[in-house]
C-alpha cells in the first residue's frame, strides 16, 4: 500500500494502518482523537471506501433505529435480505456468518463511532467483546478498524476495559489536530494561497481542525471567511462548540464550567484552584474531569518548574474553544461582519497574544529544532513567582514564565511569544523586563544552569543596541518545519 496522496500529512498513521493490514494475525484497531480532526476521512481515504463491511453510529439514537441500520448496510454488503436483529448479540452473529462467506486474504471492517452505539441498557459493548473473543480474535485475515470522537469512552471501555474487551485492543491510533505545516499543505491543496501570518491567524481560530479548514472559501478574504462560518446568521460553526460538548461528554456542563474559567486565566489554574472557582465539593469528580480534558486535547497539564504532582497548572490548550469563548458566546448576532470591524480592537489585539502563546505550546518539536536540542532530553513546563525576598534581601517582584524549557545540558530557555505584524523591536524597558525576570528566576530557583532568554516572534527581531538581550529566537518560519 502507498501513500494516499489526498492524505495530507499522516504519514505516520498511514504506516501503522499498512503496518496492521499485513500482519499475519487478527488486529483490533481503536483509532481515536478529538472530534472533527479527520479519523474517518484518514480510514476512508487510505483504504478507498473498500470495506468489506462499514457501519457508523449515530448521535443519540436508540437502540432499535441504530439496529435497523445495521441491518440495511449488511444486506448492502452482503446482497442476502435478513431479519432485523433483535439485539447486538444477534446483530454481531449475523455479521460473523457474513464475514465467513468471505473467501479472502484479508477482510477489512470498519466501525465508525463506536461509542454512539452504546446507548443506555443496550449492550452493546458486552456484544461486541463477545463478537471478537469467540470468534473474530482467531481470524488471522481479518482487520477490525473502530473509531469514536468520545475519546474517553475509547480509552476507558475500550482501551482501557477492565472486562471483557481487557487487553483485546492490541492496536492503537492516536490521531491529533494538524500542525501548522499540514495546515498549510491543506490550504494550498484547497487553492488557497495565503501568507504564515494569515495561516497563523486562521490556525489560531481554528485550532488545526481539517473539518473547519476545509470550509474556508478560496473567494473569501480571512476576515470574511472567519465572519462567514462564525458570525453571520445561520453560521455553520456559530452552534460547532456546544455540540463538540454535547456529544463528547455525558455531563457536559462541568466540562464547558472548566474550559470556559481556563479560557480567562491565561498562566493557567492548579486542580485546588479549579475546584474552588466552579463550586465541585467532589475532589474525585474534578480529577476525572480534567483527566478527561486532556485526553480531549481541549487542556494540558504542566508542572511547574521544579515540581512534579504538586504545583501542576492546567492551561486550554484548544484553540477553537479559546475563539469561541472570547468572541462568538459574545457576539450578539446582530454584526454579521464582526471579525472584519474587530481589526483594530484591543481585544482582539489581547487575543492573538494569548493564542500564539498556545499556537507555540502546540509547536514544541519544532522550536527544539530550531533550538538545534531536538536530540537533548528536555522537560517543558512553566514557572511562576509570588514576590520575594532572597537571603541578601533583595526584593524581587512575582513573575510569571508560560514556557521553559530545562534542559540536561545544564541550559534552560525561557521563552516569550510575540505576534507582532512587523518584526519585533525590542526597547529598553523591555529589555529591562527580560533581564529582571531571567534574574528572578535564577534566585527563586537557585539553579546553576545557563539560562537563555529565547524569544519567539512573527518576523523575527529587528536589530538595535537592545536586541542582544535576547540570546536565542525562532521565527513563524520555524514554526512550520515538518515534524
Amino acid at each position: 500500500m502507498e501513500y494516499n496522496t489526498n492524505i495530507i500529512g499522516r504519514k505516520n498513521e498511514q504506516d501503522l494502518l499498512k503496518e496492521y493490514c499485513e500482519s499475519a494475525k487478527a488486529e483490533l484497531v481503536a483509532i481515536y482523537g478529538r472530534r472533527r480532526v479527520g479519523k474517518t476521512y484518514l480510514v476512508k481515504q487510505f483504504f478507498n471506501n473498500d470495506f468489506d463491511f462499514y457501519f457508523t453510529g449515530s448521535f443519540e439514537t436508540p437502540r432499535n433505529t441504530q439496529l435497523t441500520l445495521f441491518k440495511k448496510e449488511l444486506e448492502r454488503y452482503s446482497h442476502v435480505k435478513r431479519l432485523k436483529p433483535k439485539d447486538w448479540y444477534e446483530a454481531f452473529d449475523q455479521l460473523r456468518d457474513y464475514l465467513s462467506t468471505l473467501n479472502k486474504n484479508r477482510i477489512i471492517v470498519f466501525i465508525d463511532e463506536l461509542p454512539w452505539l452504546d446507548t443506555p441498557k443496550s449492550s452493546f459493548l458486552s456484544a461486541f467483546s463477545y463478537f471478537w473473543n469467540s470468534w473474530a480474535s482467531s481470524q488471522n485475515n481479518l482487520k477490525l478498524f473502530v473509531c469514536g470522537s468520545a475519546t474517553t469512552w475509547m480509552l476507558s471501555k475500550l482501551v482501557g476495559d477492565k472486562g471483557g474487551m481487557h487487553g483485546r485492543v492490541n492496536r492503537q491510533i492516536y490521531l491529533r489536530p494538524f500542525t501548522l505545516a499540514e495546515t498549510e499543505q491543506f490550504l494550498l491543496k484547497k487553492n488557497i494561497d495565503w501568507g504564515r501570518y494569515q495561516i497563523i491567524e486562521a490556525y489560531m481560530t481554528m485550532g488545526g481542525i481539517p473539518y473547519y479548514l476545509d470550509m474556508l472559501e478560496p473567494s473569501l478574504t480571512l476576515n470574511e471567511n472567519i465572519d462567514h462560518l462564525f458570525f453571520e446568521e445561520g453560521a455553520a460553526l456559530h452552534t460547532e462548540y456546544n455540540f463538540i460538548f454535547r456529544s463528547l461528554f455525558k455531563d457536559s456542563k462541568i466540562y464547558r464550567s472548566v474550559v470556559e474559567l481556563l479560557s480567562t486565566n491565561r498562566n493557567g489554574l492548579t486542580r485546588a484552584e479549579i475546584q474552588s472557582a466552579i463550586k465541585i465539593d467532589d475532589g474525585g469528580m474534578i480529577t476525572e474531569v480534567l483527566d478527561n480534558l486532556c485526553k480531549c486535547d481541549f487542556i494540558r497539564r504542566y508542572s511547574a518548574f521544579g515540581k512534579k504532582e504538586y504545583g501542576q497548572l492546567f492551561h486550554l490548550t484548544d484553540l477553537f474553544s479559546l475563539f469561541h469563548q472570547q468572541f462568538v458566546d459574545k457576539s450578539d448576532g446582530q454584526d454579521a461582519h464582526f471579525w472584519s470591524n474587530m481589526q483594530d480592537n484591543p481585544r482582539r489585539n489581547v487575543w492573538q497574544g494569548y493564542a500564539f502563546e498556545m499556537v507555540c505550546l502546540h509547536h514544541i518539536a519544532q522550536i527544539k529544532r530550531r533550538l538545534g536540542i531536538s536530540g537533548i532530553l528536555s522537560e517543558v513546563c512553566a514557572w511562576s513567582s509570588k514576590p520575594f525576598v532572597d537571603k541578601n534581601g533583595t526584593e524581587y517582584k512575582g513573575t510569571q514564565i508560560d514556557l521553559v524549557i530545562d534542559r540536561r545540558d545544564d541550559t534552560i530557555n525561557l521563552c516569550e511569544a510575540k505576534f507582532t505584524s512587523e518584526p519585533f523591536a525590542v526597547t529598553q524597558e523591555y529589555a529591562d523586563r527580560l533581564n529582571t525576570r531571567r534574574e528572578t528566576f535564577r534566585a527563586a530557583t537557585n539553579t546553576r544552569k545557563s539560562l537563555h532568554t529565547t524569544l519567539i516572534t512573527t518576523y523575527g527581531l529587528k536589530r538595535n543596541k537592545y536586541s542582544q538581550t535576547v540570546h536565542r529566537e525562532v521565527t513563524m518560519d520555524d514554526l512550520f518545519a515538518e515534524g
